[in-house]
């Protein structure tokens, strides 16, 4: 328990680190988007193929997928039916802003630095199926409860995802792992020393990029999403945990996997559907501060 929490308390310093940086004057706040860049198109993808490759899939873990698309489809189906009597956009922008785990920048070092390679497959497989809600998904949903010009479009979460370089390289790796193709070596050691630099990159984003705003009445509005999506969390970790017929470093995985804040792009999205972004960028800040405890948390009761 000592080593997790100490490890716990490294990746919270790389934030602090980042934030007071920024604060300094050592990170403008356009480094954000560099790091970010930097993070989703080298560090992220190349952690990917270096924890995928060598690993086995059985066709029965792609049930893992379906989990992680699932989770994001229940937080926006609850969400929906609690705001059934409330204004469209208010309806809108509690379903995009409750969608989606931020796996990659925030949960994926955890699981590096605290799991072996089945719970970083395990993690990869999740992340897949919670791509489809939180790069697409829950963006076209929330544009047609808004009403607007946007409607629901198969067209458009399928081009969305295959913009992301995170994703296309899930799928790759998972292409290739089933049809039991192998990477050279010198790729894999590659993308190994690269994918190194992810939780420190990751959290250091992190850092740089966190805001806090917001006034006394959207507060509540942001506590009620928060509740609601822990909540569920809670359930589902207790659940995936004690009953799925998997072995223990996966369940282990699922366990703190779905207390993962936010995604990441939620703020962009909402931005898009004409709602408050500075609300939903409070809230991406928020919820990735209770993710931490939460994660800590079952890190030291499962491990």
């Amino acid at each position: 328990m000592g080593v997790i929490l100490m490890r716990a308390a490294c990746f919270i310093a790389v934030i602090v680190l980042g934030h007071i940086l920024r604060r300094t004057g050592f990170f403008k706040e356009e480094d954000f988007h560099v790091l970010s860049k930097i993070v989703l198109k080298i560090t992220l993808p190349a952690a990917i193929i270096s924890s995928v490759s060598g690993s086995k899939i059985a066709p029965s873990l792609l049930v893992i997928c379906l989990l992680g698309f699932g989770g994001g489809v229940l937080y926006m189906t609850v969400l929906y039916l609690l705001n059934l009597h409330s204004p469209k956009e208010k309806r809108a922008f509690e379903v995009l802003n409750i969608s989606g785990y931020n796996i990659g920048t925030f949960t994926m070092p955890f699981a590096q630095s605290f799991l072996g390679p089945a719970g970083m497959l395990a993690t990869s497989l999740f992340d897949t199926g919670n791509s489809f809600v939180c790069l697409g998904g829950s963006y076209s949903i929330a544009s047609m409860i808004k009403g607007g010009g946007d409607r629901f479009s198969i067209k458009k979460i399928v081009s969305t995802l295959l913009r992301s370089i995170p994703f296309d390289t899930y799928l790759l790796m998972l292409i290739l792992n089933l049809l039991q193709i192998h990477l050279p070596d010198a790729v894999t050691t590659f993308a190994g020393i690269l994918g190194n630099a992810n939780p420190f990159l990751a959290m250091l984003m992190l850092g740089v990029g966190v805001r806090f705003s917001g006034s006394r009445e959207q507060l509540g509005a942001m506590g009620r999403i928060l509740l609601v999506r822990y909540g569920i969390a809670a359930v589902l970790s207790v659940a995936f945990f004690h009953l799925l017929p998997l072995e223990l470093e996966y369940r282990q995985a699922l366990a703190f996997l779905v207390f993962s804040p936010i995604s990441a792009a939620v703020p962009a999205f909402t931005a898009d559907i004409g709602e408050d972004f500075g609300l939903s960028s409070a809230l991406n800040s928020i919820s990735a501060l209770i993710s931490i405890v939460c994660i800590v948390t079952v890190l030291v009761l499962v491990m």
